[in-house]
């Protein structure tokens, strides 16, 4: 019966019996060297002794099915069995593949890596709207650019990044709204003349004679040339801002280079003493209470209504007869002088409690939004029709050139940028250019002829 601690290896066959070695013997006959590790089953006792090298696995390599695409094979190919789609590679053209899937939708892509070693897929189009040959033609194409160190990939997606216009005049109303004042003539002109012509249009897709016919088009549904004008600048503004936001597709502005409108339409509109007075009279029995003030300040500082709506009583310097505007319509503090018929008036200006305002609506305490309503029946009533508030400004003009103030201090007092404003009251200072020309006529007594 044979020892349960008998642990001999088994006999491999093919090899010679293995004796255990008694202390006598003087060698141990070696194993076989062909001995297969499969065939090596030490028993537990002597397990740790044997440690046998474990298997490396094998790497899993992919398999791209390369053939040579044509319509035919497409037509007839199909996705295995369970798998959810194959893709087979044209032999001819490198990257050019035909996504085959198990719905039965076939679909031809060009993959290629980019200059920075990506890989690049790009979609041609499905087998069920474009023919083979299409496809295989536009994969020629596409390989070529790649050749050429082009990214056709990164080039389609640039494409699709570039916004509409709706898209930046979005951007631009949050702009403009953030440091305009006149923020509501902006989103007006941009909802109402802009946007419903341009809105939908990529920034690529807007030029310049197409912008050009248009603005023309404007003029002619009748709105004035100033009008017309304010749409340029803005239409030409939302692009500028583009190019300083470096927005994709903004690397030309379609509305430069268009000419402005030639413009006319200033008007010479200013009451006379005898106007101003019947004015103020029917001012006094306005249901507004604050009318006949707001009228006789815009008269007696040339001011903007805007200026006037917004003064607040910090702004008013008593001692030195200044009135400070922090921003006027250039964007820059002004100072306007006072008079002292001004003065007083402001002097019987109601105060309320806890406001700031110079002139507010009495019931909101607040800058008046509007007083069209009280302003349009005051000046009927008058016998005024058709003034406009901003005719009260033209008229402090007129009224300064009739007692001979030179232009540059008017455009002055006015807040103009530039003389040429206020030249058109200058026909107003007659009294002085009539003294100027017959001081120059009485140096030529005795000179001219006597039929002279």
């Amino acid at each position: 019966m044979k020892s349960n601690t008998d642990c001999r290896p088994p006999r491999v066959a093919g090899t010679a019996p293995v004796t255990p070695a008694s202390p006598n013997s003087a060698a141990v006959a070696p194993l076989a060297t062909e001995t297969r590790s499969a065939d090596l089953q030490p028993c537990a006792r002597h397990a740790p002794l044997l440690r046998l090298q474990p298997e490396q696995p094998k790497s899993k390599e992919i398999i791209m099915p390369k053939t040579n695409l044509s319509a035919a094979f497409v037509r007839e190919a199909t996705c295995p069995a369970g798998k959810r789609k194959i893709d087979y590679y044209d032999q001819s053209i490198t990257g050019f593949v035909a996504e085959i899937r198990s719905s039965g939708g076939k679909t031809y892509y060009l993959r290629y890596q980019d200059p920075h070693e990506r890989q690049r897929q790009l979609r041609i189009g499905s087998a069920a709207d474009i023919t083979f040959d299409q496809a295989r033609k536009k994969a020629i194409q596409l390989r070529s650019q790649v050749v050429l160190e082009g990214d056709p990939a990164a080039e389609k997606e640039a494409r699709r990044a570039i916004p509409t216009y709706g898209e930046l005049a979005v951007q631009h109303l949050a702009y403009a709204k953030s440091y305009q004042k006149s923020y509501s003539s902006t989103e007006i002109n941009l909802r109402v003349h802009i946007l419903p012509r341009w809105s939908k249009l990529k920034l690529t897709e807007i030029h310049q004679k197409d912008v050009a016919i248009w603005l023309a088009q404007k003029g002619g549904e009748g709105l004035a040339p100033a009008t017309v004008e304010k749409i340029r600048v803005l239409f030409h503004r939302s692009f500028e801002l583009a190019r300083r936001w470096n927005v994709v597709g903004s690397v030309t502005n379609p509305v430069k280079g268009i000419p402005r409108m030639r413009i006319e339409n200033a008007r010479e509109r200013y009451l006379s003493r005898d106007e101003i007075r019947r004015l103020l009279r029917v001012c006094e029995a306005s249901i507004n209470p604050q009318l006949k003030y707001i009228v006789a300040l815009l008269i007696l500082s040339g001011a903007r209504k805007s200026e006037l709506l917004f003064a607040k009583w910090d702004h008013i310097d008593v001692e030195r007869q200044l009135w400070l505007i922090p921003t006027s319509k250039n964007g820059k503090h002004r100072y306007v002088p006072l008079s002292q018929a001004a003065l007083t008036i402001i002097d019987q200006l109601p105060k309320f409690d806890n406001c700031p305002w110079l002139i507010p609506n009495p019931e909101t305490r607040q800058p008046f939004v509007s007083f069209k309503h009280s302003w349009e029946t005051a000046r009927d009533a008058a016998g005024l029709k058709g003034l406009h508030v901003h005719d009260l400004r033209h008229t402090a003009a007129s009224l300064m050139a009739a007692a001979s103030i030179d232009l540059y201090t008017i455009g002055k007092v006015l807040g103009h940028q530039n003389i040429g404003s206020s030249q058109r009251y200058s026909h107003l200072a007659n009294d002085k250019l009539l003294a100027a020309v017959e001081a120059g006529a009485a140096k030529m007594k005795g000179v001219l002829l006597p039929a002279f």
